[in-house]
């Protein structure tokens, strides 16, 4: 047993767990610095971030621990809990801002749709590494953007469409990574089209239209819905080289910025770290891509190299979508910023899939 344990220290990538606990310091700093801004100091959303964080540590560990290949065997499990989850939630659910996407356990929220894309990031892994090769290209394009469009369906029944767009984008890369003929993009691309036009003209309601008007035209309606965007931009440029200093952000302390904790933490690191805070944070966020792909050539099976894949994918767009929404060149669609944003749904879900990172990269040290 301790032979294990010094062999499971030896082989744990410490650069790649430094580098996300370095951004989850970040994230915390900023919460805490949100919360000076109230006039009673309510520092419970700092605390709850805080719990969430050691309970997202105590599980990547013990995944870190736990044999990843056996997840393969058990992902239809995993798949199958996701759609109760998903259903139980439009029946059982909790309602905020217009999503019905919360259940509400002893005075925490859980939002399903954060596991859901670890499930899926495990469904893709499994079904790719197991398809065979002489499986029809259309065949598996089919089967596993079916396997994805439940989760999807289910999700902006909710409705939850930044979220939704993360699940389709998640199974997309994991789609160009594999390799498809190219004439299944065009086909994507002509589908999604056709989707979009409809939806505008009989699914989309008023509130979602203006979104895209504003990501078009970001001062089209600055204080509607442009307000958050400019605001946003006000407080990214606010920050020159070196910051206002944590506290003493105008744009959160004075509660110009909505969402400061969530959809705009970007903006608030910006405006109080300056530049060179926001440079360490894409340091760090390059430094866990790195790692994970310097340990890809020594992964000797297909499900944990798609895994990694698929989970740096996910990272990154989650990343590209909250930054580009601070910055005014991506709409606003509700997207938290990865070990960063407050919320213990999408803390402990991205530290799981930290998780079965260090899982694979530890056993193909030992196989290697």
């Amino acid at each position: 047993m301790f032979n294990k344990l010094i062999i499971y220290f030896k082989n744990f990538d410490w650069i790649l767990f430094t580098s996300v606990i370095l951004l989850v310091c970040f994230g915390l700093a900023e919460i805490y610095s949100v919360a000076l801004g109230s006039s009673q100091l309510d520092l419970l959303n700092f605390k709850k971030q805080i719990l969430f964080i050691f309970i997202g540590v105590i599980l990547l560990f013990l995944l870190a621990g736990f044999d990843y290949y056996s997840l393969r065997s058990y992902s239809k499990y995993f798949y199958v809990i996701g759609i109760i989850l998903l259903i139980g939630v439009l029946f059982f659910g909790q309602t905020i801002r217009g999503t019905k996407g919360w259940y509400n356990l002893m005075g925490f929220n859980l939002q399903p749709v954060e596991f859901i894309k670890f499930v899926l990031i495990l469904f893709l892994a499994k079904y790719f590494s197991s398809a065979s090769p002489r499986t029809e290209e259309l065949k598996r394009l089919l089967i596993s953007g079916s396997g994805a469009l439940l989760f999807i369906v289910l999700v902006l029944v909710q409705p939850d469409f930044g979220s939704a767009f993360v699940l389709f984008l998640s199974w997309l890369s994991m789609v160009v990574l594999v390799g498809f003929n190219k004439k299944y993009f065009l086909a994507i691309g002509l589908i999604l089209a056709v989707i979009f036009s409809g939806a505008w003209s009989f699914a989309l309601q008023d509130y979602q239209k203006q979104r895209i008007v504003t990501f078009l035209n970001p001062s089209f309606n600055p204080l509607s819905q442009g307000y958050n965007v400019s605001q946003a931009i006000i407080a990214v440029g606010a920050g020159g080289i070196i910051g206002r200093g944590i506290g003493f952000g105008s744009q959160s302390q004075l509660k110009f910025l909505p969402e400061a904790q969530t959809d705009f933490i970007f903006a608030v690191v910006a405006e109080e770290l300056g530049f060179s805070g926001v440079l360490l944070i894409l340091l760090f966020f390059g430094i866990f891509f790195y790692r994970c792909l310097y340990h890809l050539k020594r992964v000797n099976n297909d499900f944990g190299i798609f895994f990694i894949l698929g989970s740096m994918s996910l990272i990154f767009i989650e990343m590209f979508i909250n930054i580009g929404m601070n910055l005014g060149i991506l709409p606003v669609v509700g997207i938290s910023l990865p070990f960063l944003s407050y919320g213990g749904s999408g803390m402990i879900s991205s530290l799981m899939l930290v998780g079965v990172i260090e899982s694979i990269i530890i056993r193909s040290k030992i196989n290697y």
